[in-house]
This record gives C-alpha cells, structure tokens and sequence, in this order.
C-alpha cells in the first residue's frame, strides 16, 4: 500500500463547503485614494446584500514599499467610511508557511524552477512587449529543463519561477465578461517566489484566498490579466477557483490611472480638509448608477447598490467632482 504524502508536502486545503466569502484586501505600499475607495465599497456593500462574509486582509508581502503607519491607517480609514469585516485583520505576511508548502508542492512537480536571471537579461532577450509596469515577458527559451526538484530558500541570487502551461485559459467575469488569456503567451514563466525570501503577490493571493475560504472576488481590472496567472496556479495546488469580478478603474480626464498627477486623490487628505464620508460615498454611488452626486450614509449606497447600474466602462475623476467633494 502507498504511503501517503507528509502533510507538510500538501497544498493548502480548500473550503468548498464554507460559506461565500470575500475579502478587503489593502495593500499597505500607498495611501487609500478614491479609486480604491470605490472598489472597496463595492466590494463591502455587495458582500453586505448577498450575504457574504467578509474577510479583512492585509497584503504587505511588499516589505520594501510598505509604508509605516499604513496598516493602521488603511483600517482606519475603512472604518471611516462605514465598513465593517467578519473576520481580521489578517497580516499577509505573519504567516508565510502555507506558501512554503505550496512551493515544494510546486517545485516536486516540475512545475516551478530557480531562475538567476536578472531583468536586463530577460528583457534583452524577450520577443514579446512587456505587460505592465512591472512585468516583462519570459521567453520560453530561457526556460531550463522542467524536473523534480527540491525547494530551498532563495538567495540573494535567485527566485523561483512557475512554468506557465501552454493553452487558454477561459472564465467568466462578473463585470468584464467572458474572459480568454493566455498567461504562457504574454507573460510566460512569472516569479512566484522571490529574492527577499518570500512569496510573490501572485503566489500568496492564490494560497490565501484558498486557506481563507474566499469564494468571491471584487478588484480593479488591472488585475484581470493576473486572473489568469492566478487561475493557472489554482489548477497546478488543485485548488478552487473563486468567482471574479474586475472593475473598470477610475481614471483621470487625461485617461491614465488615477495617481499623484491627477492632485490629491488620498482620502486621508479629503478627511484632513473636513470633507466627511458621506460625500465620498456619494460620489462612489454617482460613478456607479445611482444618479445624481449626493451625500449618503455607507448604509444607503449598501441598500441602493445595483450591480446591473454598475458601469462597464472606465470611470472619470472630473474637477466637478474635486468641486462637489470639497464643497460646503
């Protein structure tokens, strides 16, 4: 009879029979602005309408950008707004071990490898166009021979990549629609683990929203393509595919996300010139459907909130609303 697997070999085990939950996950690398002030609260009041529970999780895998004093400040400002959770907050980074588990799952398979590469040589030797700011496609030419092999730390030298299954990769986008990506395409073998010793955002959100049972996800669409990776990876542990869905990003009149070009968007700064929630809320329900800009309770955008209102197109940050939120 075959001895089975030592459970520190194992994926991190899945929660299909758990309730539908989803999760406020904040990264702590930047102050809360008004975009995120949108998703969010679409998120909450969705989750708050259907019944879902709602996971706080805080994302600071990013040591190196995260700021100090952002995570108190980040669950502040939720609160600010009216939000509330079910469970957390839940530090991404104080326990890192599921994610271990999940790389010498990984590495065992054939399906993740150390790779010494530095960006200049991938870029020098990528045929495909970079993806976004961050990524750069990994030709398959510099891929070494898929085997078995044993994870060890990272060093200062190496991270470890996934290797990408060739194929599409298809689903369902709540927002966005039918979705049709090929991740081994436009991006190729992508970091799942990196030098500093720690998962990457692709890795850690996977294993996570598997650990925590989250069945439901509400983000941006400038996460759509890393759907994809995601789903890729959710295949390779044998774990559970949540449902999506992305939001258009609110942009500024210039048609680029909104940033610090676009002025002070940080709700920190609209709450500091006495500008009170409501009318953050009020503009949230105005970009999504709920007719004209009015000040309103996190309660009433929650009752009022219909999803099929819900713009399917970009949102735009106008100076009339900069004029509307700071007015008295």
């Amino acid at each position: 009879m075959q001895t089975p697997p030592d459970t520190a070999d194992r994926a991190p085990d899945p929660h299909p029979a758990g309730p539908a939950t989803t999760r406020l996950a904040p990264s702590p690398t930047g102050a809360l602005h008004l975009g995120n002030a949108r998703t969010f609260l679409v998120n909450w009041a969705l989750a708050r309408k259907h019944g879902w529970r709602i996971i706080l999780r805080i994302e600071d895998i990013d040591g190196p950008r995260v700021k100090p004093g952002a995570i108190d400040l980040t669950i502040d400002l939720l609160r600010w707004l009216g939000m509330d959770w079910d469970s957390g907050p839940l530090i991404q980074s104080n326990d890192l071990e599921p994610c271990r588990v999940a790389m010498r799952r990984l590495a065992g398979a054939a399906q993740a490898y150390p790779c010494e590469l530095t960006r200049s040589q991938i870029e020098a030797a990528a045929s495909a166009p970079q993806e976004g700011a961050h990524d750069i496609a990994f030709p398959s030419s510099l891929r070494p021979a898929l085997v078995s092999r044993e994870f060890a730390k990272a060093d200062e030298l190496s991270s470890w990549r996934f290797a990408t299954p060739r194929g599409l990769v298809e689903f369902h986008d709540f927002f966005a629609g039918p979705q049709r990506h090929d991740p081994s395409a436009t991006i190729g073998d992508f970091v799942i683990w990196t030098k500093r010793e720690q998962p990457s955002y692709q890795l850690a959100v996977v294993v996570d929203d598997a650990r925590q049972g989250v069945t439901h996800i509400v983000r941006g669409d400038d996460l759509l393509d890393s759907a994809a990776r995601q789903i890729t990876l959710q295949r390779a542990l044998s774990l559970p595919t949540p449902s999506y869905a992305h939001l258009p990003l609110v942009k500024g009149p210039d048609g680029r996300r909104l940033a610090k070009r676009h002025g002070d968007t940080r709700l920190d700064t609209f709450r500091a010139r006495g500008v009170p929630a409501e009318r953050v809320i009020g503009l949230v329900a105005f970009w999504c459907g709920l007719g004209a800009r009015t000040p309103m309770s996190v309660i009433e955008f929650r009752q009022r909130l219909d999803s099929g209102t819900i713009p399917r197109t970009e949102v735009v940050y106008t100076p009339e609303d900069e004029r509307w939120l700071l007015s008295k």
